[in-house]
């Protein structure tokens, strides 16, 4: 059920309790009466039947803090012991896919993923923005910065789905503000990420108004008719800025509710992914570890989403304790925690996507800022490493079952196939249909600025 809180002070009710407020926020229902009382699953059956398919669409997993590349997919066992670490490759689906054996369930879809191990161009400093936009922080910028590549998603492409935004953001507000996904750019607010966990969520209930209530069409006319009036007197419409008006519509979406609605999922389902509490900040500073974001994410894509992202776990490990409590002074007792969870959620998401017909229309990135330092210090384990990081790729009709680049003998340099973020987001563009040697958008003072880096270009090796 969800809620439409309105406004806490100055609140003005309608005769049936309904504030001014809360009609502006239920926004234009025009559309909704064709999906009735239908659930999201319902929907999407209707619409598999009557052929129609989901948009292209791309999930984007930020492991905050930077993930242990050498740990995870690029292991490095004939090394000296403190540069291997102690865990040890296993084999995989794919002869010559090897990754870590922490990861046993991802080990078993090698031929649904793609790791890249060389990618290049990583920024110093602990900052969500290059994994967010693909630029580097430090280069040169436009006036107000760049978007965020849903931002551009949204700006390029709109909405697939009248009740669905282009662009929701599943991201966990972290402490570190650098950790926080960027702004929206030159673009503006009207293309920002639509964010159900946050204070929007929080405004999606609608304190005892059912659904069938909002489905009757004679409320909602005299509702609008009292509101007409009094838009009449106040002209409060002329205050709606650009994202507000966006928002008018999506909030009783019956799909977009659904879509968020994890009790309306197959329990065992729910299972598959875990679960995980997103008020424990792992670190203090990162943002929880929640494997039913991942779930979510993919209701969403279901629901008509074109991208969705999301910040999962904390991934810079330099001491402390665990999650229970214990002294944690090697990041290995924290590798030991977090890879089986992690391994288990992605694993079902790709399980998810390709069980359910969306992998080739939706493309996942799961990636971090750097990668780590080779040899593991005593005092900080392995510390932030921008030479050389790892990111791990599946769906979107490409050519998976690879790894591509390869990095020295102790994986602190790329020596094969150098890969950088803008190649990444090249890819991921193309697969949505949108051509980044050609297509630019308008910065603030009018020039028109490319999406990606210059000589940024989609990876051969995925799209063939």
């Amino acid at each position: 059920m969800f809620s439409l809180r309105g406004a806490s002070n100055s609140r003005r009710e309608f005769c049936d309790g309904i504030s001014r407020r809360d009609v502006l926020r239920i926004g234009t229902l025009a559309g909704l009466a064709s999906v009735g009382g239908m659930t999201l699953p319902q929907l999407l059956a209707a619409e598999s039947r009557a052929g129609v398919r989901t948009p292209k669409s791309v999930i984007m997993i930020y492991l905050v803090g930077g993930p242990p590349h050498q740990d995870m997919f690029d292991l490095k066992p004939l090394a000296p012991k403190e540069i291997a670490g102690p865990w040890r490759p296993i084999a995989t689906r794919v002869p010559g896919f090897d990754i870590c054996e922490a990861l046993p369930q991802l080990a078993g879809l090698t031929d649904k993923l793609t790791v890249i191990r060389s990618l290049v161009g990583n920024q110093h400093d602990h900052d969500a923005i290059q994994v967010f936009n693909g630029h580097d922080p430090k280069k040169p910028k436009p006036s107000g910065g760049w978007p965020q590549f849903g931002t551009m998603v949204s700006r390029l492409q709109g909405p697939a789905q009248p009740e669905s935004p282009p662009y929701v953001s599943l991201c966990y507000t972290c402490t570190h503000g650098p950790y926080n996904e960027p702004g929206p750019g030159f673009l503006g607010a009207a293309h920002s990420p639509f964010r159900p966990l946050g204070d929007t969520r929080s405004d999606m209930v609608l304190n005892g108004v059912t659904l069938e209530r909002l489905f009757d069409r004679r409320a909602l006319l005299k509702g609008f008719d009292v509101l007409r009036r009094e838009v009449d007197q106040t002209s409060m419409m002329a205050g709606l800025d650009a994202f507000t008006e966006q928002a008018m519509g999506l909030l009783t979406s019956s799909r977009l509710a659904d879509a968020l609605d994890l009790s309306k999922e197959d329990p065992r389902v729910v299972a598959r992914y875990g679960t995980g509490d997103p008020k424990i900040m792992m670190d203090g500073n990162g943002a929880p570890r929640v494997p039913q974001s991942l779930l979510l994410a993919r209701r969403l894509i279901e629901a008509g989403v074109r991208v969705v992202t999301l910040n999962y776990s904390k991934w810079d490990w330099h001491g402390g304790t665990n999650a229970e409590g214990r002294a944690n002074n090697s990041i290995f007792l924290r590798e030991e925690e977090d890879f089986p969870v992690f391994d288990r959620c992605v694993s079902a998401l790709v399980e998810d996507l390709h069980e359910r017909g969306l992998a080739d229309d939706c493309a996942v990135v799961v990636w971090g800022e750097f990668g780590r330092t080779p040899k593991i210090s005593p005092i900080v384990g392995r510390d932030h490493w921008p030479q050389v990081n790892c990111a791990l790729l599946a769906g979107g009709q490409m050519r998976h079952g690879q790894v591509i680049g390869a990095t020295d003998r102790i994986a602190g340099e790329a020596v094969s196939r150098p890969v950088t973020f803008g190649d990444v987001y090249s890819t991921l563009y193309r697969h949505l249909g949108i051509d980044t040697t050609q297509m630019t958008v308008s910065d603030l003072q009018g020039r028109p600025q490319y999406l990606v880096e210059d000589g940024s270009r989609p990876i051969q090796e995925l799209i063939g």
